[in-house]
């Protein structure tokens, strides 16, 4: 494993805002801020947005200075990508703002039903051959469904047309409420956040000549599984 990667993972375990539990550990202990993210974590009751997948964490970076007024936590495995999130957080001072490094499976063992506001899938593999593993699979879905507020919003941003499209059937099929989508999003003007933040890969992508896809919607909460 290279040097930088093993500085950044020592690092990281020095980080205040970065949880690492192990399934285990989980198991055992449970985890401690389930339920009390607002009490006991960021002492306020603002809501709470979650972005899965967020890699280096810069929709979660460029969300929370939008919105100090809002509590954001970013979720992904990869170790090395949530180290730049984490330093960059405590570098700028945001207080809200924490990362979680772990499986998008276990998202249910770190948050209480009805605990979040929103999510954000920002540029997730669309994983072509293992639709099991695409994040607005079902199964997935259900997870969300069980932390989500109700109301609570998703948003999808994707460069991968094939995962929009079934992302969209699967909203029909399951029985969502679609409340925005578009194939080009920056060709069709709108407001709100997904135009205003661009992540690293998302530039390259627009640099490529592709077009980032956008969905907004709301999961069925009278559906049962």
């Amino acid at each position: 494993m290279p040097k930088k990667k093993l500085r950044r993972f020592k690092e990281n375990l020095s980080f205040p805002n970065l949880f690492q539990y192990s399934y285990k550990r989980l198991r055992e202990e449970g985890f401690p801020y389930k339920g009390q993210w607002h009490a006991d974590w960021f002492n306020n009751e603002h809501p709470l947005i979650l972005e899965i997948g967020c890699g280096k964490g810069e929709y979660t970076i460029g969300l929370s200075t939008h919105y100090p007024e809002k509590n954001f936590i970013g979720l992904d495995i990869k170790g090395a990508r949530l180290w730049r999130g984490c330093k960059t957080a405590l570098d700028q001072g945001l207080r809200n703002v924490a990362f979680i490094r772990c499986q998008i499976q276990f998202i249910n063992h770190f948050f209480e039903k009805e605990e979040v506001s929103e999510m954000w899938i920002t540029f997730p593999d669309p994983q072509i051959k293992k639709e099991s593993k695409r994040l607005t699979h079902p199964d997935f879905l259900e997870k969300y469904r069980l932390v989500l507020k109700p109301d609570g919003l998703i948003h999808l941003k994707t460069d991968n047309a094939d995962l929009f499209n079934y992302t969209l059937e699967m909203i029909q099929a399951e029985g969502h409420r679609l409340i925005f989508s578009t194939h080009d999003l920056y060709r069709n003007s709108m407001d709100g956040d997904a135009p205003k933040i661009r992540t690293y890969y998302e530039n390259i992508f627009l640099e490529q000549g592709k077009t980032i896809c956008y969905l907004k919607f709301q999961l069925n909460n009278e559906k049962t599984h």
